[in-house]
């Protein structure tokens, strides 16, 4: 045992990223926030619009990892269409702070290299996912907060978006119906509308994104997951590439999106110890990856809080997990699977657009 015990360890230090095949499958999730959804509220109009939109995110992605661009590149071109629309809690028509603005946050992380960039507390940037990137990509630091990441954004030519353009009736609404009752967050924001998307690409790299407006009402500068590498967003082309959505102080807590990759890569590799690395055994299954999402979603709801993730592992498999009754999402992949979901225990089949 002490020998095996050693083994693993060996492995779990050691062991590089599975080689990928040249003519590798790709694969896509997103989602649109999770929460406390009811069948009975959800008018035929408003299913049809908010399945409209995750196809639209799904297609975007789907186009650019099916033509061989980056699992990154696939991230951003979901993401952006999801940020641009006023259903979810993400650029237009994100949520309302208590002084009645709209705060943005986002990351992204590329599974090569772990490189990432998160943005947070942002007014004025259309797109935050794509300054979140420009972090990654264009400064020597990881994570920039309120003016700063706007100055930042100014410098690397991004044009100032009027805060008005974020704000819609609806959030409005929510807003001062929170502050007349004396509700919570919780109780105007029956689902999480948090965005993002993950994804493999040809060449075998993962990347995750994740994008919000945060929760209604918050105060004093709250930042929830959504831009904490390791919480909200993390992708290792080692283990898998995780976006999150949900009560974020627990998926703070948890680490959800690092601790679900984390499992994934010590099952792999203590696999691959045991078996060798080309045992026909040696990559996580779906079944495998399902079960560590569950747990640690499970993890989230003993501590009191709720909310759910998709995920992509190296062999591609697109996984969601989620602890409310529905979650707005998609996946596609090269195996020819497309499909649009809201509700628990639903997958409703899309078929693929005629690019």
């Amino acid at each position: 045992m002490k020998k095996l015990a050693a083994l693993i360890a060996l492995a779990l230090m050691t062991q590089p990223a599975r080689a990928q095949d040249p003519a590798a499958k790709w694969s896509l999730a997103i989602h649109g926030g999770a929460g406390t959804l009811d069948p009975a509220q959800m008018t035929p109009e408003k299913r049809v619009a908010y399945e409209a939109a995750l196809q639209a995110a799904l297609d975007a992605g789907a186009k650019v990892l099916a033509g061989g661009g980056e699992a990154l590149d696939a991230v951003k071109a979901a993401i952006i269409i999801m940020e641009d629309s006023p259903l979810f809690n993400a650029g237009k028509g994100a949520v309302f702070t208590w002084d009645g603005t709209n705060e943005l946050d986002a990351s992204i992380m590329d599974g090569r290299d772990r490189s990432a960039g998160a943005v947070a507390g942002v007014k004025t940037v259309k797109n935050p996912i794509l300054l979140a990137d420009t972090v990654r990509t264009g400064s020597e630091h990881v994570f920039l907060i309120g003016k700063g990441a706007e100055d930042f954004a100014a410098t690397k030519g991004f044009a100032v978006t009027p805060p008005a353009y974020f704000a819609t009736p609806e959030r409005r609404e929510a807003l001062e119906r929170l502050k007349a009752e004396k509700l919570s967050a919780l109780d105007v924001d029956h689902k999480f509308g948090t965005v993002g998307a993950v994804a493999l690409d040809q060449k075998g790299n993962l990347a995750a994104g994740t994008s919000t407006g945060g929760m209604t009402g918050k105060r004093w500068g709250r930042v929830g997951d959504a831009p904490l590498i390791g919480a909200g967003t993390y992708a290792d082309n080692r283990s898998c590439a995780v976006s999150a959505t949900g009560w974020g102080e627990f998926f703070i807590r948890v680490g959800v999106a690092h601790e679900i990759c984390a499992r994934l890569r010590a099952t792999r590799e203590a696999k691959v110890a045991l078996a060798g690395e080309d045992a026909e055994d040696g990559g996580v299954k779906a079944a495998e990856a399902q079960y560590i999402a569950d747990a640690v979603m499970a993890d989230v709801a003993q501590l009191g809080g709720d909310g759910g993730v998709i995920l992509v592992t190296p062999e591609g498999d697109p996984v969601y997990s989620f602890n409310t009754t529905g979650m707005y999402r998609g996946r596609a992949t090269s195996a020819g699977m497309r499909e649009v979901a809201i509700f628990g225990g639903e997958a409703r089949v899309s078929k693929a657009p005629n690019h």
